[in-house]
């Protein structure tokens, strides 16, 4: 079943074009907090966020492991539908563009939990996107209860 259309007054959302991965650095890294029994740590570098005009919030997401492993992807949160995309993944010192991304639910499982994670610590407060970056980067380092869905 299709999904109804939007009502009159309210515009057609369409994404922007994404571009390239941003860089990104491992030396100052905001931890998402994944709770005490995930394994891998998950951060962010404040540097490769971003707040799109179409409000999507976009930023690269490291994974660590306690062996010193490593990966990166970029991804973007869709607040207002509580949805996720994977733009490229982060190996070997390359980016590799994912082929024909798809919008994911925040809920779909463990593929998902760093991004859930991460806007329910700041990237989304309920279905809108922070002011700013800088306030995104405040509320990770103090959480606050309720931010996202």
């Amino acid at each position: 079943m299709a999904a109804p259309p939007p009502p009159p007054d309210e515009p057609v959302w369409s994404e922007i074009e994404v571009s390239a991965p941003p860089a990104f650095s491992t030396s100052q890294l905001v931890e998402i907090d994944m709770g005490p029994n995930v394994a891998l740590k998950f951060g962010i570098d404040p540097k490769a966020v971003s707040i799109g005009t179409d409000g999507v919030v976009r930023y690269v997401v490291v994974a660590s492991s306690s062996s010193g492993a490593s990966t990166g992807l970029y991804e973007g949160i869709r607040c207002a539908t509580g949805e996720v995309k994977t733009y490229a993944r982060f190996n070997d010192g390359k980016w590799s563009m994912a082929t024909a991304p798809e919008w994911r639910s925040l809920f779909s499982g463990a593929a998902t939990r760093h991004s859930l994670a991460l806007a329910r610590q700041g990237a989304c407060s309920d279905t809108s996107v922070p002011r700013s970056v800088d306030e995104m980067v405040r509320y990770m380092k103090n959480p606050r209860v309720g931010v996202a869905h």
